[in-house]
């Protein structure tokens, strides 16, 4: 996706510059007053290549015709966002049980951060879906079924795990919740590194840079509470 963010600055440039040339070539005028047609080609763009691939040179018209790239989300965009939306819902549940559970200030201070930026994003995933008219985990749109092997995601905690973050309290809470998180927020950042390289949607890359930049930090955080 990296790549394609260079290609559109490239596309721009070049576009940019196409206008600007056409603009240039309709106020230039004959002696007789009449209007010169515009130049038949504009500025050619150098736009890098894709790994392994040599860099190519386009034209104005060609470079203005490749701007408005289609990002369409493709299956792994859906299936990223509904595989999301479940891995966070556990992380809510689990943090959930913190309040009352937990003995660490801090580890109820951060179980509610935790709790307060994923439900957000929950809803957010939600409407995505909605928007490109996909189904939800669990729901069917157009003969579409939206579930998944809920175990296959990276970082979930078994139900067993859960089960015994359920009954613990105190100390004992504290510790296994730390591990098990540390555990579900690097599965989350598995899933979006996943995504940025195989997904097609500028709005799912840019979900998925927001759950490594701030997973990535709350792990730093938890591994210096054990």
């Amino acid at each position: 996706m990296h790549v394609r963010r260079a290609l559109r600055a490239s596309l721009a440039t070049a576009s940019l510059a196409a206008l600007a040339a056409f603009a240039l070539a309709g106020c230039t005028s004959d002696s007789d007053g009449e209007a010169k047609s515009p130049a038949p080609s504009g500025p050619s763009v150098l736009v890098p290549g894709l790994p392994g691939e040599e860099n190519r040179t386009l034209s104005a018209e060609e470079a203005a015709a490749q701007q408005a790239e289609d990002d369409t989300p493709n299956s792994a965009d859906v299936s990223y966002v509904r595989r999301m939306i479940e891995h966070h819902e556990q992380a809510v549940v689990m943090a959930e049980l913190a309040p009352k559970q937990a003995k660490s200030t801090q580890v109820k201070r951060l179980a509610e951060r935790i709790k307060a930026a994923q439900a957000p994003e929950i809803g957010a995933m939600r409407g995505w879906l909605e928007t490109h008219g996909k189904a939800e985990p669990g729901e069917e749109v157009d003969g579409e079924d939206g579930g998944h092997d809920h175990a296959a995601m990276p970082g979930m905690a078994t139900e067993a795990q859960l089960g015994q973050l359920r009954a613990a309290r105190g100390e004992v809470f504290d510790t296994l919740f730390l591990k098990l998180m540390i555990a579900h927020h690097q599965g989350a950042i598995t899933m979006a590194t996943e995504v940025k390289g195989q997904g097609n949607n500028i709005q799912v890359e840019e979900m998925a840079d927001d759950v490594v930049a701030q997973q990535t930090s709350e792990i730093t955080r938890m591994r210096d509470m054990i």
